[in-house]
């Protein structure tokens, strides 16, 4: 008995120490956004600063225009997940539900598409944008970040919506509803963990992608999204870190609060897609 209160106190001490340990970057970061330009380098890993300048997080807001780039980044991210939760939940209830040919080869490239990384695809997006009057607009980011890189989700609205009972839909079908009114009516409102576990997932992305909103918004500076606007901090003389990690934390912010309350959505969904 004494052995395993032993043993379990060493593994709740190693859990802590590990915690502690994932979680002293963000601290840091926190301390470092309260200090000065010099301290933040003087100090090191100190965690404490001489003095709490909370005006770097009124330059960040103000001076650097992230009041700006929050509305920018929340609109195309809330708008990113909308048209992917409607792509690929259609896409995914088709490969998940009917049978037809080539469909192996659909899954198959969609698995395979995961591995490619969006560089390389970066300049025929920007060309298709270019040539229907997207680029340096919200709506192009906005399908950029929308329109490549969804193949999990597809599979995972796929793996989800295979495992769910036939007789839904043939009962669907004998009250007349048709394709679209059984998958918007009955189908979808059944894969809401999916829903949720892939709306985190394209947030998240959509949110911290830098590489898209960067090349989509170098003609119009006032659309920049959160992590495009940190190049404000960085000239070619000086960088202002201290505005850089006041800009950091008020940039995570909101996506940890959002993912602090759809954790557990999260989990039920991959669960669920999982299971069927």
């Amino acid at each position: 008995m004494t052995g395993s209160i032993f043993w379990k106190w060493v593994r709740v001490t190693a859990l802590a120490a590990l915690v502690c340990l994932w979680c002293y970057p963000f601290v840091w970061l926190v301390s470092a956004s309260l200090k000065g330009p010099l301290e933040v380098f003087s100090k090191g890993l100190n965690l404490i600063p001489d003095q709490l300048l909370w005006e770097n997080y009124v330059r960040a807001w103000d001076t650097a225009g992230f009041s700006t780039y929050m509305v920018n980044t929340v609109i195309v991210s809330v708008g990113t997940v909308i048209l992917v939760v409607f792509h690929t939940g259609l896409t995914g209830y088709v490969l998940g539900r009917y049978q037809f040919v080539g469909r192996g080869l659909v899954i198959g490239i969609l698995a395979a598409t995961m591995i490619v990384p969006i560089g390389v695809t970066i300049i025929p997006i920007v060309e298709l944008a270019g040539a229907v009057g997207l680029l340096s607009t919200r709506e192009g980011i906005i399908l950029a970040l929308s329109g490549s890189g969804q193949a999990a989700a597809i599979l995972l609205y796929a793996g989800y919506f295979r495992g769910l009972p036939k007789e839904l839909e043939e009962s669907a079908e004998l009250d007349g509803a048709g394709f679209f009114r059984t998958y918007f009516s009955i189908m979808l409102p059944l894969a809401g963990p999916v829903t949720a576990t892939v709306s985190v997932l394209t947030f998240l992305a959509a949110w911290n992608n830098f590489l898209i909103p960067l090349v989509f918004t170098f003609g119009a500076p006032e659309l920049r999204t959160l992590p495009v606007g940190m190049l404000a901090f960085v000239s070619s003389n000086e960088t202002d870190w201290s505005g850089m990690a006041a800009a950091a934390t008020i940039s995570l912010l909101p996506v940890v609060t959002f993912f602090f309350f759809m954790q557990r959505y999260f989990v039920e969904g991959i669960a669920g897609a999982v299971k069927q």
